[in-house]
């Protein structure tokens, strides 16, 4: 996003409206250093005219300005984003305030202000804006890393954070030709684990297994292509693949699961350690995490958990972090009276998929409130793992805990825009329960019907 004029000036600023009810929170390509505001004027006529002067007056810099048909109140609404590091912030912020019917700061720097909401994406395509801000690229490993001393190895990953690094939303994911020792990798760990499957899984991740192996090409022989079960879970939930450079933070990679979308790895663990990988690789994210994604109820559940990240604040972000290990990543679940794993850090790794069916590990009912508070080793086996009666059960679990996370919104997810609604006002609201009842209406009809 470029500027629009300089040194506090806004003579070449343009106004850019938007289709009623369109999303418009945007940031810019410095993200660190911008800071949007979204406010309704109190006076209609000359009043965007006065705010600008404001701006101007206290020598600050406007990056971008989009106007809208408000849904919160009758009027407009207008999101301005401007440069955090030129002129003074805080005074023009605080009179532009004084004239608003609503105002709202929305920033990643919101720990310096109290009043900020932190920056989150409301349409799947600012996923962009976050997906290379990692906090290690894929090609550096640490020096205990099987593969660190490996040339070879090091070459191929940086191969592959590059194509993570350069995709784009909307774009096909570049088709990656795996080598045979790659895929003789890929051998002995698909072996391993689909003996334990049928004794060791649950319900739903056998079900769908043979669906991507009809579908998807899941062998022992050649490793998926990312696009393809991208392609296969778009069809039947809704989910998506997007590759990934390297680890993301857990709010980023949680508002990733807001929109379905699920940040993968394509890389593959050193040939030395089939057995072992100090981080997720493909055949954690392709044995562990996609046949769930395939399950809607699952999938659901996984979506609440980062909805309920969005706009939260780093202590509600830790805890939603640490329910999403105990579940999507280590959770077990009661099926006719036995244990099941559920959770991809299990499906994915033979030896502790054992091991958390063994009666030594201790096992806790669910809880996201009490789960949240829980510390976990990640070099190790869990000594501690969370049971689930169901992944509706944990699902209603979950939107109840978000009912408590202090935020000034609600959020919801609109499937046919793949954009993020914030719903912070009685008007918005009502709307959307006429909008509801309605679809009540039809299903009522249709049920009247048999």
């Amino acid at each position: 996003m470029s500027p629009y004029g300089a040194n506090g000036t806004t003579e070449t600023m343009a106004i850019e409206p938007t289709v009623m009810d369109g999303q418009f929170i945007k940031e810019a390509k410095d993200a660190a250093k911008s800071v949007s505001i979204i406010f309704s004027l109190n006076e209609a006529v000359g009043a965007l005219a006065e705010s600008l002067k404001i701006f101007k007056k206290n020598q600050v810099n406007l990056l971008h300005i989009e106007s809208r048909s408000s849904i919160k109140v009758p009027g407009y609404e207008f999101m301005v984003e401007v440069d955090s590091t030129v002129g003074d912030i805080e005074g023009a912020l605080e009179n532009i305030k004084q004239k608003s019917s609503y105002f709202q700061i929305v920033t990643r720097n919101y720990k310096d202000n109290a009043e900020a909401v932190p920056w989150f994406p409301r349409k799947i395509a600012d996923l962009d804006k976050f997906a290379n801000q990692i906090l290690s690229y894929g090609s550096e490993l640490e020096s205990d890393h099987p593969g660190f001393t490996d040339p070879v190895y090091r070459a191929r990953r940086k191969e592959f954070a590059d194509i993570a690094f350069h995709y784009k939303h909307g774009t096909p994911i570049p088709r990656v030709e795996y080598t045979e020792q790659e895929k003789g990798v890929w051998k002995v760990v698909f072996n391993n684990l689909t003996r334990l499957y049928k004794t060791h899984a649950c319900y739903e991740h056998n079900h769908v297994f043979p669906l991507l192996e009809e579908n998807c090409g899941y062998s022992e022989d050649d490793i998926p292509q990312l696009q393809q079960v991208s392609d296969f879970l778009k069809s039947v939930t809704g989910f998506q693949l997007r590759p990934v450079a390297g680890l993301l933070s857990s709010r980023d990679f949680l508002a990733g699961l807001a929109f379905r979308v699920f940040h993968s790895t394509q890389y593959i663990r050193h040939h030395t350690r089939p057995h072992y990988t100090p981080e997720p690789d493909v055949c954690h994210e392709l044995l562990g995490h996609v046949p769930l994604f395939a399950d809607p109820a699952f999938a659901q559940f996984s979506q609440e958990i980062g909805l309920a990240s969005l706009g939260a604040s780093d202590e509600y972000i830790e805890k939603l972090a640490t329910c999403y290990w105990f579940t999507i990543e280590f959770g077990v679940t009661k099926q006719n009276g036995q244990l099941k794993a559920y959770g991809a850090g299990l499906l994915s790794s033979f030896g502790e998929l054992e091991w958390c069916m063994s009666g030594k590990p201790e096992l806790r009912t669910f809880d996201p409130e009490k789960t949240g508070e829980q510390k976990y080793p990640i070099t190790e086996h869990q000594p501690v793992y969370f049971v689930t009666d169901s992944f509706e059960s944990a699902k209603q679990k979950m939107i109840d805990f978000a009912a408590t996370i202090p935020r000034p919104f609600g959020v919801r997810y609109d499937p046919y825009t793949e954009t993020i609604q914030l719903l912070d006002s009685k008007r918005q609201i009502q709307k959307l329960i006429t909008n509801i009842n309605s679809e009540i209406r039809t299903l009522i009809d249709a049920f009247n019907k048999f």
